[in-house]
């Protein structure tokens, strides 16, 4: 048995393809998979423990990785002829940039209570409970402080609740959400 684990890798390649095989049932991605294995076995090698079980080291990489693609593809969308992005349209940077200035100017001129439960449940995302265990008070005084500090922006920002939002920053429109609004 050799002391460099990285020279019996190539002995367990079948079995790592015949595992591949067995999770994608597909030749192609499982050839893909048992490759991204051995890459990232390689370049981690030194956080393999000499004298543990190597085989089972690379099967649980495989496997992760595996997985870790399968989550990953089910939040994209194919789009091999380019029609969906051939549709897509961005908004020139300099709008949002103007309104973001509009936007940092009004926050400012909220109380600190409101800024900051507006910074924890909007733009942090963090939930009312969350918040208001954060800042040591009830949950429905964070939500009366977002809700106080988003009526606010809105009157400053001259946003009526039909108005589409034009900010292109996503912390403003985390803050200024009607999603957010209504959740309360």
């Amino acid at each position: 048995m050799s002391t460099d684990p990285r020279e019996e890798l190539v002995e367990h390649l079948p079995s790592l393809r015949a595992f591949a095989m067995s999770l994608c049932r597909n030749s192609a991605q499982a050839d893909d998979l048992v490759q991204d294995t051995i890459v990232k076995a390689w370049t981690n090698m030194d956080k393999f423990k000499v004298g543990t079980n190597l085989r089972a080291w690379l099967f649980t990489i495989l496997r992760n990785t595996f997985y870790s693609a399968r989550r990953r593809s089910g939040r994209e969308v194919a789009d091999v002829d380019g029609v969906f992005s051939a549709n897509l349209a961005t908004k020139p940077d300099h709008d949002g940039r103007l309104a973001m200035k509009d936007f940092e100017k009004a926050f400012a001129t909220l109380p600190d209570e409101q800024r900051e439960a507006l910074l924890l449940v909007g733009a942090s995302g963090f939930s009312y409970e969350e918040a208001a265990d954060m800042c040591g008070c009830a949950v429905g005084t964070i939500k009366s402080r977002a809700n106080r500090g988003r009526a606010k922006l809105s009157e400053l920002l001259s946003i009526g609740e039909d108005d589409a939002m034009e900010l292109t920053d996503q912390s403003t429109m985390a803050v200024m959400s009607a999603a957010n609004m209504k959740s309360m």
